[in-house]
Formats: structure tokens, sequence, C-alpha cells
């Protein structure tokens, strides 16, 4: 009998999942199908193989990460912890909850580093198209090793796209912004806060990049920063030099224009409107379309594409859960591959998507979709033998999480959590994160001089407010 053969689209976190999956598979005896994954970068990470290119990469491609320089994780740690990776495991000890990106870089790579997953990779390796072959049941992937402009096919009997959803961006129209004459990017290709100390920069957007775009900004020393939000407001009780407006009525050169009638000059404009789901290796009817949302149409189990079961996604929901959702996502797309689990009826895979869209509709709070997203790992986990933690209480961790955000904005990454897999309490990090501008690894996992430590990272509680000022007048106190 032929050996199956497996295109994985993708070596982020998502396609990193996929092969960390099979190669748990065949550790524990089992017969694997041949694997092949394709990377249009130079190394695995995704989103967190940061570059500092933006727009076209050295081969002509577009630049598919999204990651800026001096980002911090902007949720807890211990809610993406790989169920059988801990950070205990990867650091040798506990580290705080909010690491910046080289650190979980790090943590992603360092679960796969040892193993033989990176030889099943090709790296700047673009695809180009993938045809489904209804008489064969077969795909043909083309693809383009970029650096010798080879074109090569090759057949396969399934194709999981890990390619995730957050590298197209979405740039509405804004009437008039043809006119303004200051720097204007969308965030996918924001680089680093620093170029907007003493800027007065106007986000456009109210979720999350703008948000965290926003508190870099003042970070670094904005002289102001205000989000223009559509439908409603973060609510976040912003510091002196921070606020929200509604809609922008109209872009006159410098000078905005918002639907409540009030009026701002700013000297940059950063996009922060999202992204698409595009996927312009495949054709319409393999391609999913779908707004951002944590439960997309045509997904059985959020993962196998319901037109043709041998072609599945990764990581193609808003993500309240991240790193372990994925993995949860491959052991069960990577069961359903092996045999070891069985797919249901076209009928009943209906039906249970049906029944999971209703509850989905029915949502009305970010408590209600956590708990979804929770409930919908777990329903994944179930059916396979990932290890499985207490989701319950990673749900917990999820909500204290935007109790600490509402209290301050400025200083909720500050705060501890515990370890849903080793109990483990995270560390008090070596430095507030307003105060800290060296976001490499090596200045997290040190320690400053105690001298250091103490004048700048260790100011009793009453010192907070000094915390809310603009960075000039911080640093003059």
């Amino acid at each position: 009998m032929t050996q199956k053969r497996i295109a994985i689209i993708g070596a982020g976190p998502s396609g990193m999942a996929a092969l960390r999956a099979f190669e748990s598979a065949e550790k524990a005896g089992a017969e694997v199908p041949e694997i092949v994954c394709y990377e249009k970068q130079g190394d695995w990470g995704g989103q967190w193989n940061y570059s500092w290119r933006t727009g076209i990469d050295q081969y002509g491609e577009p630049v598919h990460s999204s990651m800026y320089r001096n980002l911090w994780s902007n949720g807890p740690k211990e809610a993406l912890e790989f169920a059988e990776y801990t950070f205990d495991e990867h650091f040798g000890r506990p580290i705080s909850s909010y690491p910046p990106r080289e650190v979980l870089w790090d943590y992603i790579d360092g679960r796969v580093r040892q193993s033989e997953a990176k030889s099943k990779v090709r790296f700047a390796t673009a695809v180009r198209w993938v045809q489904f072959h209804e008489d064969t049941e077969t795909f043909t992937v083309t693809v383009e090793d970029l650096r010798s402009k080879q074109t090569t096919a090759a057949t396969f009997d399934h194709v999981i796209v890990a390619t995730g959803h957050f590298s197209f961006p979405n740039v509405p129209d804004v009437p008039g912004i043809e006119t303004f004459p200051g720097t204007l990017h969308h965030a996918h290709d924001f680089r680093g806060a620093e170029k907007l100390a003493d800027k007065r920069v106007l986000l456009i957007g109210a979720s999350y990049s703008a948000e965290d775009i926003g508190v870099q900004a003042y970070k670094m020393g904005a002289r102001s920063v205000t989000m223009s939000y559509r439908s409603r407001p973060q609510g976040y009780d912003w510091p002196e030099g921070m606020e929200e407006l509604p809609g922008i009525q109209e872009i006159q050169g410098q000078t905005v224009h918002f639907s409540n009638g009030e009026v701002r000059e700013f000297d940059a404009i950063v996009l922060c409107t999202g992204y698409l789901h595009k996927y312009p290796f495949l054709p319409t009817e393999l391609a999913l379309e779908s707004p951002n949302n944590i439960y997309p149409d045509h997904l059985y189990r959020g993962v196998i594409w319901q037109k043709n079961p041998r072609l599945s996604y990764l990581g193609a929901q808003d993500q309240w859960f991240t790193f372990n959702m994925f993995d949860a996502q491959a052991w069960y797309v990577r069961d359903l591959i092996l045999g070891r689990a069985e797919l249901p009826s076209e009928r009943e895979r209906a039906e249970h998507m049906q029944s999971w869209r209703n509850r989905f509709m029915a949502l009305e709070t970010d408590a209600d979709d956590v708990q979804f997203q929770a409930d919908y790992i777990q329903d994944l986990i179930e059916a396979t033998d990932y290890p499985m933690f207490d989701l319950d209480e990673v749900v917990k961790t999820f909500l204290d999480w935007k109790k600490d955000k509402k209290a301050n904005i400025l200083t909720y990454r500050d705060k501890q959590h515990r370890s849903v897999m080793t109990g483990t309490m995270a560390a008090k990090h070596h430095t507030r994160w307003l105060h800290e501008l060296d976001d490499s690894l090596e200045r997290y996992l040190g320690a400053p001089k105690e001298d250091e430590m103490r004048s700048r990272f260790e100011a009793d509680d009453a010192d907070e407010d000094i915390e809310r000022l603009p960075l000039q007048e911080r640093i003059q106190r």
C-alpha cells in the first residue's frame, strides 16, 4: 500500500503544532505519513519570526509577519502554555507572565528544536497553487523555491493550511486620508514605537492592535495618543495623554474631524483595522472566507473543510487561546488522517457545525467568548491523546487578566499568574513593563544590578501614579 503524503502549508505556531502532533504519534510507535511542510520565510515561527522588513521581503514576496520589535505578550503566558511542554521545562525556572516576543519565540522553537521536525520543512518555499483532483482524491501542490527560483509540483493525499490569518491587512478607505502629510501605515507594517516619540498619534481601530500600539507609543514618549473606534470604545482608564474618540468624519491634511464634532491634529496615523482571511494559493472552492470570529462557518470542529474533508485549517478562528488550541486542533486532524478518529457523514458534520454556530451566535460578552473557546478545545482534546488540562482555570486566568487591564492598562503586564500545567506561580519580572526599554532575551532572563533595580523598578505602590504621566515627565521625576 502506498504511503500517504501530507502537505502542511506554513510553519508558524499552527504548522509547528501539526509537525509536533505527527512526531508525537511516531515516537509512540505509530506509522505516520510522509510529511512535507512549506514555509516561505527563512525560519519557522510565523508571526513570532520577527523581521525588520515591511511590504516586500528579499524575494519579492509580501512580508508575512506583523510582529514589531518591542512587542510583549498582551495575554498571560499561562493561558497559552503547551500542555506537553511547559515554560518551567523550557527555561528551567519560573519566568514572568508577560514575556517579550523573543522569549516566546524561543519557547515555541524550543519544543521542537531537538527533534527531526525541521528536516520536514522546506524553507524559503512559497506555495503557488493547490489543485484537488476528484478522480484520484489527491492534491497537486505547486511551489516555488524562492532561492533557486525553481517551480515544482508534488502530489498529496491531505493538505493542512496553517498560514494563519494575520498577514493580509484590511485597509479601509477614510475620507481625505490621501491628504494626510504625516507618517501613515497599517499595523501590519508597524515595527517599533520609538519613532512616535513626541508625535501626536492617531490609531484607527479599537481592538488589540490599537490598544497595544497605543500604550507602546505612550511608553516611548508620544506627545498624545488618540484611538478612533467605529462601534464601541475599548473603555479603559487611559492615562493623561491617551483618549478614545468615535469614528472619523474626514481628514484634511493634519486635521482630523471626528463624528462627535471633536477636531485634532496628528503627525502619525496607524491603521489598526484588522486582517483578511486570504489564501491566494487556493481556488475558491477550497478557500475559507470569513469574518474574524471564534467559530468560522464551513469548518467542521473548527478545522475540517466541510466541502472537502481532505483539506483542513489550523488556527483559522479569532483567538483567546492560542498555542494550546493549535495543539488541540493539530492532534485531532492528525488522528483523522491516521484513522484513529472517524469522520462523521456530511449530514452529521453539518448538524454538528450548526449546533456550535447556534451557540456562537448567542454569545454576548467576552466571558462568554472565552468559555465557548474553552469548551471547543475540550471537545477536541477529548477526541485525542493530547494531555487534558484545567480549561476552567485558564478561563479564570483570562477573566483575571481582563480585570487587571480594566484596573490599570499600563501595569497589567506586571501581574503574576499561576501555571495551570505545573502549579508554579510566575516570577515577578525584575523591571516594570513601563520602564523596560530593552526587550531582548538576554536582558529578560538576566538580573540588573541591585542599585539599578532599586532606583528604577522597585518603587512602592504610592509611586504608581507617576507611571500615568508622559515619558518626559516620568524621566524628570
